[in-house]
């Protein structure tokens, strides 16, 4: 098979908009590409999607504009379980976007994402049966696209991509998500606390993959990782990081300590 026919299949999973297609698609491509059947060579007439798919709802909205619910009520946990769900559903769109954008990257690059996105695909599917639990649906509430909007923000380097979405964004998933779960626990949701057991554990390794081969690129380019980041936090970002860390899954993610420190000073 061609290398142009995973990119094909990786750009089919970003632009499928049916949530259940997606997770099925996506599943059903990563477990093709794991059997060695879709392969990547180099492909210079490629030229990637630019947008994902998305179904008419959830309706996105500005995040200030997202009420916080009482995680006591119902339709508070609901909403809890919805906003994860979303990101899980981003998060399906980014490592395909990956995948299929920065073409030029080794293909080792491409099988670590296509793993990344079917654990996403596998949280979505896991989150999603909790929100019919709930008496709910992936839709039922609004969402913003804050992820989506850095992906597009570095769509124009792979370095920028790995530095600020998986090394900030999605690393801000590792720091709330206890929070969350002792707050289920105490609300007497053992259930939806037990899922984001799961995502969390499996969250870190997704992190060290943008770490791996955030460090990878500063090789390639002769730049100090560390002065590399900061500098695209800084350029692209405001430097604008919440505390408090996790410093425990950020470190097994491949933080450093001295990156930590520093990351922490920029709280205020």
């Amino acid at each position: 098979m061609s290398g142009c026919e995973l990119l094909a299949a990786a750009a089919g999973c970003l632009r499928e908009g049916d949530p259940d297609t997606k997770a099925a698609l996506t599943r059903a491509t990563a477990a093709r590409i794991r059997r060695g059947e879709l392969r990547r060579a180099p492909d210079n007439d490629w030229s990637p999607a630019a947008d994902p798919g998305r179904p008419p709802r959830p309706v996105l909205v500005p995040p200030r504009d997202l009420h916080q619910r009482g995680l006591d009520r119902p339709d508070g946990r609901a909403a809890l379980v919805h906003a994860v769900a979303h990101i899980e559903f981003n998060a399906i769109n980014l490592a395909w976007d990956a995948v299929q954008r920065f073409a030029d990257m080794p293909e080792d690059f491409a099988a670590d994402w296509a793993r990344v996105a079917d654990d996403e695909a596998r949280h979505f599917t896991l989150l999603r049966e909790r929100l019919h639990a709930l008496g709910h649906d992936y839709g039922d509430f609004p969402a913003h696209d804050g992820l989506w909007q850095m992906a597009a923000a570095t769509a124009d380097d792979v370095l920028a991509r790995m530095a600020l979405v998986p090394r900030v964004l999605e690393a801000r998933g590792l720091d709330v998500t206890p929070a969350m779960i002792r707050r289920l626990q105490a609300a007497g949701d053992a259930e939806t606390a037990a899922c984001l057991e799961v995502i969390l554990r499996e969250e870190v390794a997704h992190v060290a993959i943008g770490s791996r081969w955030f460090r990878w690129l500063c090789t390639q380019r002769a730049l100090p990782p560390r002065e590399t980041y900061f500098r695209l936090l800084a350029e692209r970002m405001g430097s604008r990081i919440r505390c408090p860390l996790n410093r425990p899954a950020r470190l097994a993610a491949g933080f450093d300590e001295a990156e930590l420190e520093r990351l922490e000073a920029l709280c205020g």
